[in-house]
């Protein structure tokens, strides 16, 4: 309880405990979208284990009216619900914070002053709306729901149409769980007297926001991005972008007689999806793919062959927790150096690094259009927090920007010219033209090959010839630098400068505010591209030290700016989570201030 007893309005962090496989994942939405709906800033993190059913999982909602919407390090509030975990979730209870949990759970914990305890026989409440053993398990996720929404004063309207549509026209579904969460705000209405806190109060903060997850508008965005192809291979926590790709196909990419005007092959595996991207991109179709990291490690051949054969494609690698198999269902910025020069040999690649769902959706055509122009494969580096949580997000508009193509030779360009040279360098930008398979011209035609090559396309292995050509793949990269998306800069003239990237980005607004109040006041740089741009170089140079943030042990994106940088390097420092959980502010900000970095 604050000082003044008055309950802090629009100021809640809360943590759901539950098993994997119970039903609370609906619940815990139905939550978040109700907080949403009151137009409150809010976000919900979703920490699930990599089985089916059975282990712990965790449900995070934080809402801020400030809009500090990141995982904080402890709760206010903790709904305890599962048996393993109990006596663990009850450390995660700020002081002054309330720990709910189901009384018929057997348990260690001693009580403490600072923390309240309210134990709730969710069985009992749930036994009250039927008497089917199966569904008063499943109706106990709806009751801990309607308690939390009588405490917080959700108002029973915005439930209940939140419950609606979460369960379509289901009726009787939607009624029974309508049923449960009155029951559960009857219950706290009538035995829970302790004053509450919290207090949630209806804003307007979300007019014009969506709530959505990256790994759907990224989907969406990638069919308004001109995608028709999507070869595949399952992996969390990549699945849900091939599958909303098709969801969204199914939609929008048919011709009127029913006919689709796409593709989508689960593959036998990543070596073949990549592999078939390869393929649709050098016949001319938008193609692209999704995996995580060890995917990745899986395509690496087939994408050093894009890279030296100078094929399009698009490859989103939605981050997690590695080595190996690691953490599959935790996020993690791991693979920032892994793609930034897949392959072997002298291999770099473009990578795109969007922070919230409308930027998955923008960049999708925007890695296309890179593509195309630079005829490379591009990565989208989002990651699991990203990909499958829901974010408060702009709004999502439709893309007017015409799609790049590139520099592509029709027939009637191919009658202008005395010879069609597959790989010269005729503008000076190391970019040279291609043609698609089933041009009408002869000059059109060429050998593609990953050995090599000539500007014509002639294997040779002169020494001469291959020198010349790895240097007008150095210029092709250097001419990228003028057309990658710009970094977003926060410039206050402070002496100490942060960068980050991609969903680190959430937590920033907040990392600042509390440094600013430890007397260090900070710039903000956050990068949306790789190559780097001259914007970078300026930024560094400005600032006494620049903290670079991020998900991994190694400081990744600081390596890749001290490698393109080396006379900057000094200046470079890393604060880096690599927990496998979503970024914290307080994390971050105990590591600079600690460290004293």
């Amino acid at each position: 309880m604050n000082k003044t007893n008055a309950p802090l309005i629009n100021k809640v962090s809360m943590q759901i405990a539950t098993v994997n496989g119970s039903g609370s994942q609906s619940a815990n939405l139905i939550l978040l979208r109700s907080i949403f709906r009151m137009g409150i800033p809010v976000g919900g993190k979703n920490l699930f284990p990599s089985n089916i059913a059975g282990l712990p999982t965790w449900f995070v909602i934080r809402v801020n009216e400030q809009g500090y919407t990141a995982m904080e390090k402890l709760n206010d509030v903790v709904i305890a619900m599962n048996s393993q975990t109990v006596d663990d979730d009850f450390t995660r209870v700020k002081k002054g914070g309330l720990f709910i949990y189901n009384s018929t759970l057997k348990h260690t914990i001693e009580t403490q002053e600072h923390t309240t305890m309210l134990p709730v026989d969710f069985s009992a409440i749930t036994g009250t709306v039927t008497t089917s053993i199966k569904l008063r398990k499943l109706l106990a996720n709806m009751v801990y729901v309607g308690v939390l929404a009588e405490l917080l004063k959700i108002p029973d309207t915005i439930l209940h149409e939140v419950i609606a549509d979460q369960f379509g026209d289901k009726k009787s579904v939607v009624d029974i769980n309508i049923s449960a969460s009155n029951a559960g705000r009857a219950y706290a209405r009538d035995h829970i007297t302790i004053p509450f806190p919290f207090l949630l109060e209806q804003r307007d903060f979300n007019k014009g926001k969506i709530l959505a997850e990256g790994n759907a508008t990224g989907a969406l965005g990638s069919v308004f991005g001109g995608a028709t192809v999507m070869p595949w291979y399952p992996i969390t926590p990549s699945s849900s972008v091939a599958e909303n790709f098709e969801k969204y196909c199914r939609k929008m990419r048919r011709s009127t007689d029913g006919k689709n005007l796409y593709a989508v092959i689960q593959a036998e595996d990543e070596l073949s999806a990549i592999t078939m991207v390869a393929g649709a991109g050098w016949a001319g179709a938008r193609a692209m793919t999704a995996t995580s990291g060890p995917g990745i490690s899986l395509m690496a051949e087939t994408v050093g062959m894009m890279y030296f054969a100078e094929i399009p494609g698009v490859l989103w690698n939605i981050q997690r927790a590695g080595p190996s198999t690691g953490l599959p269902t935790r996020t993690q910025q791991g693979d920032i150096l892994s793609c930034a020069m897949l392959s072997h040999g002298d291999t770099r690649h473009p990578l795109l690094f969007p922070a919230t769902p409308k930027e998955c959706f923008e960049m999708a055509q925007t890695a296309f259009d890179i593509a195309e122009r630079l005829q490379t494969l591009v990565f989208i580096m989002s990651d699991l927090d990203l990909g499958m949580n829901h974010w408060v997000s702009d709004e999502i508009t439709y893309p007017t920007k015409p799609y790049d193509r590139g520099k592509v030779l029709n027939a009637q360009d191919l009658e202008k010219v005395t010879q069609f040279k597959r790989y010269a360098d005729v503008d000076g930008d190391g970019i040279p033209y291609r043609t698609l398979p089933g041009t009408e011209n002869d000059k059109a035609g060429y050998f593609t090959r990953g050995t090599g090559h000539d500007e014509s396309a002639k294997y040779t292995e002169s020494p001469a010839v291959f020198h010349k050509l790895l240097d007008r793949l150095e210029r092709k990269w250097q001419t990228a630098k003028t057309f990658m998306p710009k970094p977003v800069i926060d410039e206050t003239g402070a002496e100490i400068g942060l960068i980050a990237y991609g969903s680190t980005d959430l937590c920033i607004q907040e990392l600042r505010d509390h440094l600013k109040k430890e007397n260090m006041p900070t710039s903000y740089l956050r990068l949306l591209s790789y190559p780097f741009g001259p914007e970078v170089e300026e930024y560094i140079r400005k600032h006494k030290k620049v903290i670079v943030l991020e998900q991994n042990r190694e400081g990744q994106m600081r390596r890749l700016l001290c490698q393109e940088f080396p006379e900057l390097a000094p200046r470079l420092k890393s604060s880096l989570i690599y927990d496998g959980w979503p970024v914290r502010a307080q994390i971050f900000a105990e590591g600079i201030l600690d460290a004293k970095i």
